[in-house]
């Protein structure tokens, strides 16, 4: 028997630079390195536009890095029996959670806690607050209404 899913969402890291935004910056950069360290070159100030260049790296690898983490993800699917947090790592590794969903309580602040029957997982550390409250409240939803169903009978009908 296939189980209801009652909510699900997928929740990723918000990268507000796109790969040609990120392209464009560094040329800017590397432009503006050319026009502040080739005069200094040609002054004798060769130390400086060594570090002109070396900012471009530092300042390609940590975007890079940015990129290579924003492939994080997490799934979180709400069923009438589990909830079942998937989380995959940047690298590709994958990790599982099921917490039963009719002891489930879900804990807004700071961060967003999941606890049920003394499992407790920690779910969207990389969301901004608002985000993590706009998911708590979606998530605080699905329950309520997984826990209170409206049954349509049949003598409920107006024909």
């Amino acid at each position: 028997m296939a189980e209801t899913v009652r909510f699900s969402t997928l929740l990723r890291p918000h990268r507000s630079l796109s790969d040609n935004g990120f392209k464009w910056l560094i040329r800017l950069v590397i432009l503006a390195n050319l026009l502040i360290g080739l005069p200094m070159y040609m002054l004798g100030a060769w130390p400086v536009a060594g570090f002109c260049g070396l900012d471009v790296a530092l300042l390609w690898w940590l975007f890079t890095r940015n990129y290579f983490d924003a492939r994080r993800s997490e799934t979180l699917t709400l069923t009438d029996r589990d909830l079942v947090v998937e989380r995959v790592a940047p690298d590709g590794e994958r990790e599982e959670h099921r917490l039963d969903a009719y002891w489930l309580k879900i804990e807004a602040g700071e961060r967003l806690v999941l606890t049920s029957r003394g499992n407790r997982v920690v779910v969207g550390r990389f969301l901004a607050p608002a985000e993590r409250a706009k998911v708590a409240a979606a998530l605080q939803a699905a329950l309520a209404a997984m826990r209170s169903p409206r049954f349509d009978h049949p003598w409920d009908r107006e024909d």
